[in-house]
């Protein structure tokens, strides 16, 4: 089976950084890590960390960008994707994935 490369990007506050995340061959808590501001409006029926449902909210986080190796199936990337998820403060999880490919 072939070994797929993914990069998963999310915003989150940096110390709860999932760091069995981001392992690139013999280097482990691989990250690279940008600050900036995160903006969202949470709905009626949200139940924010931070914030009041209806009020426009601005909140210092980090992009974090980390790679995930996954052996073909996926099952290493969505094992990645649900850690984060368990360990992510917010309500809702924000966070892209981009496939890797070698030229």
């Amino acid at each position: 089976m072939m070994s797929l490369r993914f990069k998963l990007i999310l915003s989150m506050l940096f110390k709860q950084c999932p760091n069995v995340l981001g392992k690139i061959g013999q280097y482990e808590e691989c990250a690279f890590i940008t600050p900036g501001v995160g903006q969202f409006r949470p709905g009626p029926s949200a139940q924010p960390l931070t914030g009041e449902p209806g009020k426009l909210e601005h909140v210092d986080e980090d992009r974090v960008e980390i790679m995930v190796s996954d052996q073909g199936d996926k099952v290493q990337l969505k094992d990645a994707i649900n850690h984060l998820k368990a360990v992510h403060p917010y309500e809702e999880v924000a966070y892209d994935v981009c496939r890797l490919e070698d030229v």
